[in-house]
């Protein structure tokens, strides 16, 4: 079971936290379920790049749009990855414990995910809002702009 316990641990180190700072996290091939189903393009603002906004032909009100929507939610996805962080912070040392309590660390594994999943539904929320702004079309082409996967395979 501990090693079950430590197993999980590295996982949710290794996951990565949200970088809300910069813009939406990147995508990841490892990223959370419903942040894949939206795979809403490249890494960062990509809405503020002017290639990209060539590309897909976005409007200066669609920009405007996508940018509030980031606005809005962006201290929130801020406080969200600090406080799972925080409930990362606390597992860490019942894990490395000599002796983990199961009862102690399991709950707090509870807290991490309860963490986790909101942290992930106000980034769907968010996604959903891009997507919303975006006509069927140019949705299609940011789709196309997602970063390969390991191997260079693109979804």
């Amino acid at each position: 079971m501990i090693r079950t316990i430590l197993v999980f641990h590295a996982a949710i180190f290794g996951a990565g936290i949200l970088a809300a700072q910069d813009g939406p996290p990147p995508m990841r091939p490892n990223r959370p379920p419903m942040e894949r189903a939206f795979h809403a393009g490249p890494p960062g603002r990509w809405w503020m790049d002017p290639t990209l906004v060539q590309k897909l032909g976005l409007t200066a009100d669609q920009q405007k749009r996508i940018d509030a929507l980031f606005q809005q939610n962006r201290l929130k996805l801020i406080d969200l990855s600090a406080g799972l962080q925080k409930e990362e912070a606390i597992l860490e040392p019942l894990v490395e414990a000599d002796r983990p309590d199961e009862a102690q660390v399991l709950a707090q594994i509870d807290r991490v995910a309860q963490a986790r999943a909101e942290l992930e539904k106000a980034n769907a929320r968010m996604l959903l809002g891009f997507r919303g702004v975006l006509t069927q079309e140019q949705w299609k082409k940011l789709q196309a702009e997602d970063p390969p996967r390991h191997g260079g395979e693109r979804r």
